[in-house]
């Protein structure tokens, strides 16, 4: 298939480019993902949706073409209940309080499936936490399964997951600037979990994301605007969560803690390890032990379809 014409209607300026359909969007990546990809279309391309910015049906398209490339996707499904908890931006500026709330769910019988990236320049990756914490590591979704089904939680790395995303999602130090590859990876949804727990950086993905996964047929999701990027609500100052429910998605909040916001400047890495070592044995600040609380309610939401009282529903 020439994708040419479809990377031109994409990257025709500010005020002449185009959205792609869902169905051109799964086409045009489908084929970029190939190792043997024309290079020069996939950086255009890549540059020319970043400038453009990425509209659900795209995103979509993105998402369906990755899980063709993903091996075993459709084959093997979690358990009742699971809640799929994609980490692809790692921290540097606080402890990983959302991963103590998922060893927490965990032990309350949700079953939690984690996938990221191993290392992040400059941040401590959910995996590095996790395998500190003792938490196994798949490298199929078969053996993801059987292990979600035993442990309670697992993680999966994106190469393992789909080696074709992985490359891509590596690009950024040539391209400048990330893509599109990190949102697709973030609604992978590889074990088609029930649940789903996503955040994100920039505004507008909150819409995106969740439109997204209504054209995904997800089942329900929270996508909100997390603690650097991760998957982890704030104690204080949330600024978006969407709640995604079949195809109806609205705006939730809840109550402020009253506590220190969180905090703005990095850590020396090891320091932070320190914090992540206190906080899996219960060594917890106020403002962390508000953020267990919320995420232990955002997982129980995302696992039974269970809305916690204190929250309410924007009209």
């Amino acid at each position: 298939m020439d994708i040419s014409p479809l990377i031109s209607r994409v990257a025709r300026g500010k005020n002449g480019s185009e959205n792609l359909t869902q169905e051109e969007a799964r086409a045009v990546f489908l084929q970029l993902l190939t190792p043997d990809a024309d290079a020069l279309q996939l950086g255009a391309f890549l540059i020319a949706q970043r400038m453009k910015g990425e509209t659900s049906n795209e995103l979509a398209g993105f998402v369906e073409a990755a899980r063709s490339r993903m091996g075993g996707f459709g084959a093997t499904v979690s358990p009742a209940g699971a809640v799929d908890l994609p980490c692809y931006a790692g921290k540097r500026r606080a402890a990983h309080a959302y991963l103590a709330a998922a060893l927490k769910a965990r032990d309350a019988g949700v079953p939690v499936f984690v996938h990221g990236v191993e290392q992040i320049e400059g941040r401590v990756t959910a995996w590095q936490v996790l395998q500190a914490a003792g938490v196994k590591r798949a490298v199929t979704l078969a053996e993801a399964a059987s292990l979600l089904g035993h442990e309670g939680i697992v993680y999966v790395d994106l190469a393992d997951l789909c080696p074709d995303l992985f490359r891509i999602y590596h690009l950024r130090p040539r391209l400048g600037v990330r893509s599109f590859a990190n949102s697709v990876a973030r609604l992978l949804n590889p074990l088609q979990c029930e649940g789903q727990l996503n955040g994100f950086f920039h505004t507008p993905y909150a819409d995106y994301m969740s439109g997204a996964n209504m054209l995904l047929g997800q089942e329900r999701s929270l996508i909100f605007m997390g603690a650097e990027g991760e998957p982890e609500l704030y104690a204080d100052r949330q600024k978006i969560i969407a709640k995604q429910q079949g195809d109806k998605t609205t705006r939730v909040r809840y109550r402020e803690a009253g506590l220190d916001p969180y905090p703005r400047e990095a850590l020396d890495l090891s320091l932070l390890q320190q914090q992540n070592s206190a906080i899996m044995t219960g060594v917890l600040s106020g403002r962390e032990a508000a953020v267990m609380q919320r995420m232990g309610q955002a997982f129980t939401w995302a696992s039974k379809g269970v809305f916690p009282e204190d929250w309410s529903e924007e009209v």
